[in-house]
């Protein structure tokens, strides 16, 4: 594995539950999710300044940015359309109402359709689903028996999907239909080891390989999805790193998101950033982050 470059905390809002960093491109500035805030963040690089900009009265899992002005949002249990800086929500239809269950990580795939998935709020039972939101706003299920729904990233050609499912600590391979968005043959990528925390969000850099943040592994690791090969590590000064994205310019600043929930007292004594937003240059680019088209 190469060295570690050292990762800089840009940004200490003590999230509860940092997660879902999305790089806007043309405002130049990401956005990301306090799951338990429950608020939407927005981090300016040129400023420094991160703060809410918009409050929700139930958990937040994901933001996209949509191609026609505002945002996507994965509430609860559906989906809305979010105008900022109004704050005004247009919700559609539920997708899955269960009380067990709630949305969690989601994210654009090339071709402006909006994947997201959900989860067993006591985080053990395999009750949640992965699900595909249209541009003309249908939802399917596209694969059932997930326990936690987090980290998606697709191949630069448009034909491999990689999905984690977080208690399998595995990084699931699917052939991908860039044309209809179905996918297909399931297989193993990538496992991480018991030592290694669990596998929770993801992106995929300008090489193909992918990076995965790791709750509990206080790291972001960089893997070859061919070979399973672990090629790089990143540490981060907090145990419950959650997610990652490229952005900045020229795609080469990784942002990553963490966590304080379920830290003791302790922990947190030893690792005070946890729920910080960091950065760091780790020397290759990743691309932009897809935008909702409907």
């Amino acid at each position: 594995m190469t060295e570690s470059p050292a990762v800089e905390c840009v940004a200490q809002p003590q999230a509860r539950l940092g997660e879902g960093p999305c790089w806007h491109a043309g405002e130049g500035v990401l956005y990301w999710v306090d799951i338990l805030g429950p608020c939407v963040r927005r981090f300016d690089p040129r400023t420094g300044e991160d703060m809410p900009v918009a409050r929700f009265e139930e958990r937040v899992g994901a933001v996209v940015p949509r191609t026609q002005g505002g945002f996507l949002v994965a509430l609860e249990n559906g989906m809305a359309f979010l105008d900022l800086p109004s704050g005004r929500l247009e919700r559609l239809p539920p997708v899955d109402p269960r009380p067990t269950t709630r949305f969690n990580d989601g994210k654009c795939d090339p071709q402006g359709r909006f994947w997201a998935g959900t989860m067993d709020l006591g985080e053990k039972d395999p009750i949640g689903a992965l699900y595909r939101i249209d541009p003309d706003g249908a939802a399917h299920c596209m694969t059932e028996g997930v326990a936690i729904s987090n980290g998606l990233a697709w191949s630069a050609d448009s034909r491999t999907l990689y999905y984690i499912d977080s208690p399998t600590r595995t990084v699931r391979a699917y052939d991908f239909n860039p044309e209809t968005g179905a996918i297909s043959a399931p297989r193993a990528a990538l496992r991480l080891g018991e030592g290694d925390g669990f596998p929770d969000g993801m992106t995929i850099d300008a090489e193909g390989k992918l990076w995965v943040a790791q709750w509990g592994g206080a790291c972001v690791s960089r893997w070859d999805p061919d070979t399973a090969e672990r090629l790089a590590r990143i540490e981060v000064p907090a145990p419950h790193t959650t997610s990652c994205c490229f952005g900045g310019p020229d795609f080469g600043d990784l942002y990553i998101t963490s966590a304080r929930v379920d830290l003791d007292e302790e922990t947190l004594a030893r690792f005070p950033l946890s729920g910080s937003l960091f950065r760091v240059r780790p020397g290759v680019c990743g691309g932009p982050s897809h935008t909702f088209t409907g």
